[in-house]
């Protein structure tokens, strides 16, 4: 968790000092590149910093073979975890991205992403972002509520491997491949790393992922971590002890418990509006697929809720919405469903960090050449990422808090007032004082400004920072 009104110094002091290294220089240049990104978000490494040592140190850094990504977050992580064993339900929401490696030169180590015939190089990035639930929201909506973010519980990164030219791969062949050469391992992997949540019912980690989740061995694997799973079906399963044989048919064949409206956001070919949406609830239970060396009867059945989150009467334009959400969670009622489908709706948190990495932070434009510096360097950017992201989600979570508690350093927020030429009394006005100089026109109804506005703005108010304290400077030397 970032440190209300820590300095980017102290921040990433308290985000990197962990940091398993052998030499306690390493630490130390850890900690000088995190405050660098802090203060500059965006800037390449070349500008990134006044003096050339720092430069040439952070290249030496991100290619000194004791910096692995594991090492670069252990002091990040280890926190994310203290908080996470504390009483409470906790969401691990989980996915993975692709990383496309641009530069001018060949990149040792890295392999192909995207389609396989459009020549990108890159690597993917599988990563876990813990979040506190609350502890009563607001369960007649599907609108996700305000949430802490902890920060990231694992993180892996994955090279893919060129396809043999072998001819195409058939389906059941895959399926009787042994787990670890697959790219499905990485959820199961990650709950390994992550480890088994406490004992007891008073903490509670709940696993989220959209449609790359829905693999029997990872719900298993949850289960045997005493880890709750809630992801979206992707596979049409077979079910065991019902009447109907198959996991879709069996959902909409269920029937609506109530329902309840949710604001769409405006995407490529869709507009804004308001759906209406249904939620229904069914007991199942996913039969284990075949795999080599073991029938369908030899590994037990995931015993699970199914719920259903559907548009009933959808637009003449476009196709209807549909979330079949699994859950090992209690569902006994429409508010626990609402709840459910709330918990999937946060998932969005974890585009959103892909975004603050890709976008806020262009980690995509480093100019590096191993794959063993882009790794390092990710894995530090990665923890920046989350800093941008909790931003924005404080500003959200007590916006008529007082202004000193939106995070900001005492200078910083002198330094809004004055450029704002508005008192700021609360964390909303902070916000949106934030989000102008970001480009967001605080018109009526416009709503909160976005990370993306809040970090722009928050590049603006680092400039002037800079200013500020070079004027000091100057004063001292008359």
């Amino acid at each position: 968790m970032v440190q209300e009104g820590a300095t980017a110094r102290e921040w990433a002091e308290e985000q990197f000092d962990g940091a398993d290294f052998s030499d306690v220089r390493r630490v130390g240049r850890a900690i000088t590149i995190a405050e660098a990104l802090v203060a500059s978000p965006g800037t390449s490494l070349p500008q990134l910093f006044a003096r050339p040592y720092d430069l040439k140190a952070a290249y030496r850094f991100f290619r000194h073979p004791e910096v692995q990504p594991d090492a670069v977050q252990a002091g990040h992580r280890e926190q994310v975890l203290w908080e996470l064993e504390k009483p409470g339900r906790y969401l691990l929401l989980e996915d993975t991205t692709a990383i496309l490696c641009a530069g001018e030169k060949e990149i040792a180590g890295l392999g192909p992403v995207g389609g396989s015939k459009e020549g990108k190089i890159g690597f993917h990035l599988h990563s876990v972002l813990a979040v506190r639930w609350p502890a009563a929201p607001e369960r007649r909506t599907l609108t996700r509520p305000v949430v802490t973010i902890l920060g990231l519980a694992d993180q892996q990164s994955y090279v893919r491997q060129p396809r043999a030219k072998a001819g195409p791969r058939r389906g059941s062949e895959r399926r009787r491949q042994g787990g670890d050469s697959l790219e499905s391992a990485l959820w199961e992997r990650a709950t390994q790393r992550v480890g088994a949540a406490p004992e007891g019912d008073t903490t509670v980690w709940i696993r989220v992922g959209d449609r790359g989740a829905d693999i029997y061995d990872h719900l298993r694997t949850c289960q045997t971590h005493r880890q709750r799973f809630l992801v979206r079906a992707a596979q049409d399963r077979v079910i065991v002890g019902t009447a109907t044989s198959r996991l879709f048919a069996a959902a909409r064949a269920s029937v609506s418990l109530g329902e309840v409206t949710i604001e769409l956001r405006a995407r490529p070919g869709a507009v804004a509006r308001t759906a209406t949406m249904q939620l229904s609830v069914t007991p199942v239970q996913l039969r284990a697929p075949q795999t080599l060396g073991s029938g369908c009867g030899q590994r037990p059945p995931v015993a699970c809720m199914v719920v259903r989150v559907w548009e009933a009467a959808p637009p003449t334009e476009g196709k209807p919405l549909e979330w079949l959400l699994l859950t090992d969670l209690p569902v006994e009622s429409f508010a626990q469903a609402c709840e459910i489908a709330q918990m999937y709706a946060t998932r969005w948190l974890e585009e959103e960090f892909h975004k603050a990495l890709k976008t806020g932070l262009r980690v995509e434009r480093l100019q590096l050449t191993t794959a063993h510096e882009w790794f390092a360097a990710t894995a530090v950017m990665s923890i920046v990422a989350v800093r941008l992201l909790e931003l924005r989600e404080r500003l959200r979570q007590t916006p008529t808090a007082s202004a000193e508690e939106a995070g900001l350093t005492e200078l910083e927020l002198r330094v809004l007032r004055t450029r704002s030429d508005k008192e700021l009394l609360t964390v909303g006005e902070v916000a949106l004082a934030l989000g102008r100089l970001g480009g967001h026109l605080n018109r009526t109804g416009d709503g909160w400004p976005g990370w993306l506005t809040l970090w722009r703005g928050w590049q603006v108010l680092q400039t002037l920072i800079d200013g500020v304290l070079l004027a000091r400077k100057l004063d001292q030397f008359g």
